[in-house]
């Protein structure tokens, strides 16, 4: 898991509170890192196809699940990210508000999760740059890709123009890998709001 930062409570996101974090992980190590963070909310980016059961400490309402493939252009037979799932996704991320731990999952933790992950932080801390946001989560996970149509999707919803998907390209591909490693981010980036 990454080091934690000190960040402050900002007044230009009051609900945000100062102890959640944003955990993101593969499938595989879900039932763990539920387990070690205590998180209440958590986040299934997959196709319906693969079951995910709801782990026992979190409630099924706070259990979010996204049914799409990691693609990054509509392809015959999958399901390509759409504005519905970046609808759910961006309300999903202020109905949790940053109270708490979250659990963020996909696949492998690589690309749907950390696109889900990239769009909760820039949800929940408009005053801070896109590309400060990719640089933090390039640090916490050399592997980490987000799924670029779920970004470009929330750049517009989110009215960054074009400013999220820039963000994510200037990090690049990351290192190759079957699995990422767990790790997570304070959800309050408050500090490193635009002077």
């Amino acid at each position: 898991m990454s080091r934690p930062l000190s960040i402050q409570k900002s007044d230009s996101v009051p609900s945000l509170d100062t102890d959640g974090r944003v955990h993101v992980c593969p499938l595989s190590a879900v039932p763990w890192v539920v387990a070690g963070s205590g998180a209440a909310h958590l986040l299934t980016c997959l196709q319906s196809a693969i079951l995910v059961e709801t782990p026992a400490p979190i409630e099924p309402t706070n259990h979010v699940r996204l049914d799409l493939d990691d693609i990054a252009h509509p392809m015959p037979g999958y399901i390509a990210p759409n504005a519905g799932h970046v609808a759910d996704l961006i309300g999903f991320a202020r109905s949790w508000g940053g109270r708490g731990p979250v659990v963020i999952h996909c696949w492998a933790g690589i690309s749907r999760s950390t696109a889900a992950a990239f769009i909760t932080l820039c949800t929940l801390n408009p005053g801070v740059p896109e590309y400060t946001i990719a640089r933090l989560l390039r640090e916490a996970s050399p592997t980490a890709y987000p799924n670029r149509l779920l970004v470009r999707l929330a750049d517009a919803a989110l009215g960054r123009t074009g400013r999220m998907i820039e963000a994510v390209e200037s990090i690049g591909r990351g290192l190759v890998a079957n699995e990422a490693h767990p790790f997570s981010l304070p959800a309050d980036l408050s500090t490193l709001q635009r002077p």
